[in-house]
């Protein structure tokens, strides 16, 4: 009998002092004492089409497993797997470096590829640090995934977007970019979505992250994306950007991701579903899937949660999506300066802020906000004024939950590139990108930033909040909803707790 190929999707440990690394389907990674994990969509369409494609898949998040770095590594030299995917991101490339070296050390048949924003911006980079084979440039790695292990078995020629070394390797230990080469620039109009099948949620383990997140309400929860990935497309800080630029937003159709949510709920008796498209499509896609969800009762079976953008939606709209089954609703605020708005391409006034949450709150909806604390030309009483702002929406009772967070210039993203233009950046070390450190010159001092932030966190801790918040209690899942949340709520504090100023800092 033929031995099949074996494929690994990986997630390796990645133990530190910071946390646990909040790394798979997140867009801005950090290092993290909440346990949050989100369930990785697109590499788990991978895993199921290749599975279907008669690969031995195996899915391997030691992450979200809580798996120790010895027993993984063990496991994957015991299990001698032909190919591994890992997906990576910039504050952990280097470590996915170190982990690769001492996996092909170990077998040097081993083929392994990292895929991700990070190495999408700088494919060559990866190659030239680590004996990684290849590297998938671009967003839809579930189909690339499919072809590199055609390619490897079946000699099918590589899609456009694979980076990887020439046949002939050099004798020096440092690659040169003229010893690499690729198959072309990475195209993503060709992947039809609704080719792919419905994701196989045992084959991908997904109560790993049924519970452990804040965007449930009620467990279990799963996530899905009917899109890819913003149909804005332009925020300039915003790393998916580099996999899904603007002009190439996709969406599956209404009636199929109905199948995903069909499949969640029938078989596997979801009860919350995040969808974490950059942006819930709208307009034509919006009203026939909100009306899908209506005739076919799943609107009382299930939750729906979403990104969504200030000025979007209509209050017609709004209250379709509450009758459709939503309730937890994804703002990205960022700032209540229109100078910082204009500067990172938000195209949002902060009047659109309140008009909208209004209206959410109108239609009963549930908002979250999302604001960034450090732009490097943001002063101090900047800052204040979203801070206030955010402050002032929890007082009137238009927003339920929030995150802040430093902003940060990814690699591949247009403010990495100012950042660059401007001499505005304290470091290039990778390391460092992980939100707990300043990245950029700012009229702020690393002090002030982490008050800030936790002064985001603490602020909204008003007492007619949390009144409100007790008098909005209907049944035990809301306790228990707020209980966890209120303690991931504490941990994240620590998150941003004030350290010793790191050495990047003047």
């Amino acid at each position: 009998m033929t031995k099949k190929f074996k494929i690994f999707i990986s997630y390796p440990p990645l133990e530190s002092t910071k946390g646990s690394a909040f790394l798979s389907q997140n867009r801005q990674f950090q290092w993290t004492n909440t346990g949050n994990v989100i369930f990785p969509v697109i590499p788990a369409y991978g895993a199921t089409l290749l599975a279907k494609n008669n690969y031995d898949v195996i899915w391997d998040d030691a992450i979200a497993k809580h798996q120790n770095y010895q027993d993984w590594y063990q496991n994957i030299i015991d299990s001698k797997p032909d190919l591994i995917f890992i997906e990576t991101k910039t504050p952990v490339v280097k470590k996915h470096w170190q982990i690769i070296n001492q996996l092909k050390n170990e077998n040097s048949k081993l083929k392994i590829c990292l895929m991700g924003d990070h190495v999408t911006a700088l494919p060559q980079e990866s190659l030239q640090n680590s004996q990684v084979d290849y590297v998938i440039t671009g967003g839809d790695y579930d189909f690339m995934m499919l072809n590199l292990a055609n390619h490897l078995t079946k000699k099918e020629k590589l899609q456009p977007g694979f980076w990887f070394r020439k046949k002939t390797r050099p004798t020096s230990d440092k690659l040169k970019s003229d010893d690499l080469t690729n198959s072309g620039p990475f195209a993503l109009k060709h992947h039809n979505l609704d080719d792919l099948p419905i994701i196989d949620r045992d084959l991908t383990q997904w109560q790993l992250y049924s519970k452990d997140n804040t965007n449930y309400k009620y467990t279990p929860g799963a996530y899905i994306m009917s899109g890819r990935d913003c149909w804005w497309g332009k925020c300039t800080f915003c790393s998916w950007v580099t996999l899904y630029p603007h002009g190439t937003f996709r969406s599956h159709s209404p009636k199929f991701i109905i199948k995903e949510i069909e499949n969640l709920v029938n078989n596997y008796h979801v009860k919350e579903i995040f969808d974490d498209a950059g942006t819930l499509p709208i307009g034509p896609w919006l009203k026939e899937f909100c009306q899908l969800m209506i005739d076919s009762g799943l609107n009382k079976k299930v939750t729906l949660g979403c990104n969504m953008r200030f000025g979007a939606l209509n209050q017609d709209q709004y209250h379709l999506l509450k009758k459709a089954g939503f309730r937890f609703i994804l703002y990205g605020m960022e700032s209540s300066n229109q100078a910082t708005l204009d500067k990172i391409q938000k195209n949002t006034k902060p009047d659109d802020a309140k008009s909208t949450l209004v209206m959410a709150k109108k239609a009963g909806l549930e908002p979250h906000l999302t604001i960034m604390i450090g732009y490097p030309w943001e002063s101090k009483q900047d800052a204040l004024t979203t801070l206030n702002q955010a402050k002032q929406f929890f007082i009137d009772g238009l927003a339920d939950s929030l995150q802040a967070t430093r902003i940060i210039p990814y690699p591949g993203s247009a403010l990495f590139d100012q950042c660059k233009k401007e001499g505005w950046l304290l470091t290039q070390d990778w390391n460092d990108y992980d939100m707990r450190t300043p990245i950029m010159k700012s009229p702020l001092s690393y002090q002030e930033q982490q008050e800030i932030i936790q002064g985001v966190f603490k602020g909204v801790l008003t007492p007619k909040f949390l009144i409100s918040r007790i008098l909005s209690i209907r049944s035990f899942q809301d306790i228990r909803h707020y209980f966890r949340y209120a303690i991931k709520f504490i941990k994240k504090l620590n998150d941003f707790s004030l350290l010793k100023s790191p050495s990047v800092v003047k």
